[in-house]
């Protein structure tokens, strides 16, 4: 059997039709695509649907189908990907020097890119969509749940790990009267975050977790855990232990992944978040025991398909504004979305909001809010 008849046969067991008119069929542009699947799996999908190779009726859906069905374990790994693998178990791709290039890699690309796509905060993580009905007031939502599930109050003070463009500390610090200190490594994101939360008592430092000092009443990390690590987790919980008041609270809200990983998708980590690493409940876990009673884990992985198809929607209107990013890029980041969007869809991946206490000490019983 040669490389399309293997191709089009294996599409074809799990319900895809090359050239059909079904939401999940696609249509090849360059045979070249067969062999280069076989090749690289993963890797070599996301890159031939870069160079134009192949396109879908509705992306997402393919690519929902392909992740609900585990397509990609239908061929083996190649050498380089298994070369990718090893090195990413046994090498700290996330320690300070690689934190601070990883994060320029993703979040300094433009900001014009992410103010065409995002909501008028500018909040890069999943909306809270349970009474809202658009992006602004779904993020507004999400922003207010995380304030509520702190049990903020005026005059605390709060740090806010991986701040992005400064919209949560901003938030915090306008409607619940805290005091924000937020950080990021990314130069793009600090540049923008100390612009919009000026004559707030908001102080944003571009630095990484690790090289923070001081004491806080709550802590908490919107989107960031992702770029941690599996290596890090521990030292990771630990400053948060040396940050936090002994009756301090913290939440962090992270994309999860169902299983217990050391890597992730190898396009993913190539053009989209190096180094990045989806934890599981096990890993979090593991990396807090002993240390921090987990209060609450709230999973709301469902609204991120929705967020995600909204980004989509919203760039995909706008990219005449931005003309300067090219097809190629364009089409990558068609894919990064719609395959994201497919992940949560079909619960590859989830979506915690975990709060955490300091373990043996007395607290007040946590009355969890949604």
């Amino acid at each position: 059997m040669d490389a399309k008849q293997f191709v089009h046969d294996t599409l074809s067991e799990i319900g895809v039709t090359v050239g059909g008119d079904s939401p999940a069929d696609i249509h090849i542009h360059d045979e070249r695509l067969y062999k280069r699947i076989i090749r690289d799996r993963e890797l070599g999908l996301g890159e031939t649907y870069q160079e134009g190779w192949w396109t879908a009726n509705q992306l997402d859906e393919f690519l929902s189908v392909a992740q609900e069905t585990n397509l990609q374990d239908v061929v083996k790994p190649s050498f380089a990907l298994l070369k990718l693998a090893f090195a990413s178990r046994f090498s700290n791709r996330q320690d300070v020097a690689n934190a601070k290039k990883n994060a320029s890699a993703h979040y300094d690309i433009g900001n014009d890119l992410f103010e065409q796509m995002l909501d008028k905060r500018m909040i890069y993580t999943c909306a809270y969509w349970r009474d809202a009905d658009d992006l602004d007031s779904a993020q507004e939502a999400k922003l207010d749940l995380v304030c509520r599930k702190l049990k903020l109050e005026p005059g605390m003070r709060l740090l806010d790990i991986g701040c992005g463009w400064g919209g949560f500390a901003q938030f915090a610090a306008e409607r619940f009267g805290v005091d924000v200190t937020g950080i990021s490594p990314a130069i793009e994101q600090v540049k923008v975050a100390r612009e919009k939360t000026k004559g707030l008592p908001i102080r944003i430092e571009q630095v990484d977790y690790r090289e923070m000092a001081g004491e806080f009443d709550r802590i908490s990390s919107i989107g960031m855990m992702e770029a941690v690590g599996p290596q890090n987790l521990g030292t990771f919980f630990e400053k948060c232990d040396e940050l936090l008041t002994p009756d301090g609270m913290m939440l962090h809200h992270t994309i999860g992944s169902n299983e217990w990983k050391t890597h992730t998708d190898p396009w993913f980590d190539k053009y989209i978040f190096p180094g990045g690493v989806l934890p599981s409940l096990g890993q979090i876990a593991r990396a807090t025991e002993n240390v921090w009673s987990i209060e609450d884990v709230h999973n709301f992985g469902p609204d991120y398909d929705r967020t995600l198809m909204e980004w989509h929607r919203r760039i995909g209107e706008r990219w005449d504004k931005i003309p300067h990013y090219d097809e190629h890029f364009r089409r990558t980041w068609e894919y990064y979305l719609l395959g994201s969007a497919a992940g949560f869809r079909v619960r590859a991946m989830q979506l915690f909001q975990i709060v955490f206490t300091k373990a043996k000490q007395r607290h007040p019983v946590y009355d969890a809010v949604r």
